[in-house]
């Protein structure tokens, strides 16, 4: 139970706060551009919602953690999603992004978009790899060459 609460505490406040509260405050003076887009910025709601979720019960169940880093998963989770990137949760929350920048189709969220994509990128490179390969060592390294960054590997 505290594992859940802690996952659901995490969520609200971190991706919370990127996927939703800040794209919010962006685009509360904008309007929806069309209802196709609309319909899209659902279908793309549910698909990155769906990846976050997904992944964070994979970290919870098998991993034992959660998505902070104070509170990381105790194990490698290479199951789930993370067969096929190393990578499913921080996709999940840009395509949570993508579907806001779809639905108000402003540049504000697509400045937004591209700062948190590359936010992602710097902190997987410069802190989330080497820490990972401090900690798991030849089992992280095995994973990495199996598995691609963000995209599955051919």
């Amino acid at each position: 139970m505290l594992l859940f609460l802690k996952n659901l505490l995490f969520t609200l406040i971190v991706p919370g706060s990127v996927t939703v509260y800040i794209p919010l405050l962006i685009s509360q003076n904008s309007t929806v551009s069309s209802n196709p887009s609309l319909m899209i910025a659902i279908l793309l709601f549910c698909i990155g919602g769906a990846l976050y979720f997904w992944c964070l019960w994979d970290f919870a169940s098998f991993g034992g953690g959660t998505p902070a880093l104070i509170d990381a998963p105790k194990k490698l989770v290479i199951r789930g999603l993370y067969r096929y990137s190393r990578n499913p949760m921080f996709a999940g929350v840009l395509i949570v992004l993508v579907g806001w920048t779809v639905m108000f189709q402003t540049i504000s969220l697509l400045i937004h978009l591209t700062c948190v994509a590359l936010a992602f990128q710097i902190f997987i490179i410069y802190y989330e790899e080497r820490h990972l390969q401090k900690v798991f060592g030849d089992q992280y390294k095995n994973y990495c060459n199996r598995v691609g960054r963000w995209l599955p590997l051919p």
